[in-house]
């Protein structure tokens, strides 16, 4: 359940000094928690994974046929960007992912407002959001090609469509779970609807928004991938689609290292905003 501590109290601007000492206040790391953060944890699992492969490719165990050894796929990728070709299809794939996500996160957060503050709203808004999560994007394809044609406008449905679900039912689920008694205060308090909104709920639905923000992200690539092999003719799906008709897997594998590093560094990136926006709270993780 989300819970709203210091900071809503602090936002409120009604808060004791004692409490504000409180929440300054840096406790003990736990003895069973997870420990101290380790430098660069992040990057472990890739490294190992990478060296895996390098390891791998070397002593013949991966065949070459199969999978590329990743100094091949790096020279491959040399030669893409000498040419000019990674550069403007992976400005074309970020520019639709990017675009798709916006959209989508704005669209899942106002539906996760309007369902989670409102009985009516949510009568009207969560039915349609579930019976949407139910049904494959992949099913959805060719009813939006005949609706919305195959150019960007499809595309762009398919990942904003895609995205919006993580956004709404994570933000959504927080907003409901926000803890009645802060409700009571803010009434207590004489704050406005707006008020209450800005000061309790949106903090309330804050972490449940960011987990659904890396889902979303991680999604916006999946949907991607998806879409820039439909009738696309630039993107990184493009050139994938192509070196796979020309058996070209070196350029494959170039391909889904960009979308895996994409993938990556946008979900390090969240989590970054994410440890900012709730630098009040006191987690497991901290």
């Amino acid at each position: 359940m989300a819970t709203v501590d210091a900071g809503v109290w602090h936002r409120l601007g009604r808060t004791a000094a004692p409490a504000r000492e409180l929440a300054k206040r840096k406790p003990t790391r736990p003895r069973l928690g997870p420990g101290r953060p380790i430098p660069f944890g992040a990057a472990i699992g890739p490294t190992l994974l990478i060296l895996a492969w390098v390891l791998g490719s070397a002593s013949g165990t991966l065949d070459s046929e199969t999978l590329p050894a990743p100094w091949t796929v790096a020279a491959t990728a040399g030669d893409l960007i000498s040419d000019g070709r990674l550069q403007s299809n992976l400005l074309t794939s970020v520019q639709r992912a990017g675009i798709g996500l916006v959209i989508g996160v704005l669209i899942g957060l106002v539906l996760a407002l309007v369902a989670g503050l409102s009985r009516i709203g949510e009568a009207l808004v969560d039915g349609p959001i579930q019976i949407k999560r139910a049904i494959p994007t992949l099913a959805l394809i060719p009813l939006f090609i005949v609706w919305f044609g195959i150019g960007e406008e499809m595309k762009l449905v398919v990942i904003t469509t895609s995205v919006a679900i993580p956004i709404y039912l994570n933000t959504h689920a927080y907003l409901r779970s926000v803890d009645s008694r802060y409700v009571e205060l803010a009434q207590t308090v004489g704050l406005s609807r707006w008020g209450f909104i800005r000061r309790i709920a949106l903090p309330g639905s804050l972490p449940g928004f960011f987990t659904g923000l890396r889902l979303a992200v991680t999604i916006a690539w999946l949907a991607l991938v998806v879409v820039e092999q439909v009738n696309a003719t630039s993107g990184i799906g493009y050139l994938m689609t192509q070196a796979r008709t020309y058996g070209q897997i070196d350029v494959i594998v170039v391909g889904l290292v960009i979308y895996g590093l994409l993938g990556l560094f946008g979900d390090l990136a969240v989590r970054a905003v994410e440890r900012k926006a709730l630098s009040w709270r006191q987690t497991l993780g901290d």
